[in-house]
């Protein structure tokens, strides 16, 4: 199944990347890398997340990566990447599946 990522979760990427560039450069690129490798496994397994519980809408999901939430939309022939949100964030004020 092919894997599209929405501007917001492109942005979220680079943000948490800059954000942990600020102490080391290498650690910044491995940690990035290792979100996308679990993303990609999403196209094999698209239901393998959770449904978001602040959404209620089955076809809205999320993976744990540590401490951050990958949230997707699972469509008929694709996924949505919506957003990558630190766990502690409240995700009911913000809804990224409202795009």
């Amino acid at each position: 199944m092919k894997i599209d990522w929405v501007e917001p979760s492109i942005l979220d990427l680079e943000v948490l990347r800059e954000y942990i560039a600020k102490d080391t450069e290498y650690y910044a690129s491995r940690f990035i890398e290792k979100i996308i490798q679990a993303v990609e496994k999403l196209g094999e397994f698209p239901e393998i997340g959770r449904i978001v519980p602040e959404s209620e809408e089955e076809n809205i999901r999320e993976i744990i990566f540590h401490s951050y939430r990958i949230i997707y939309r699972v469509e008929k022939e694709r996924i949505l990447i919506l957003a990558i949100a630190h766990g502690s964030r409240d995700l009911s004020k913000i809804k990224p599946w409202e795009i």
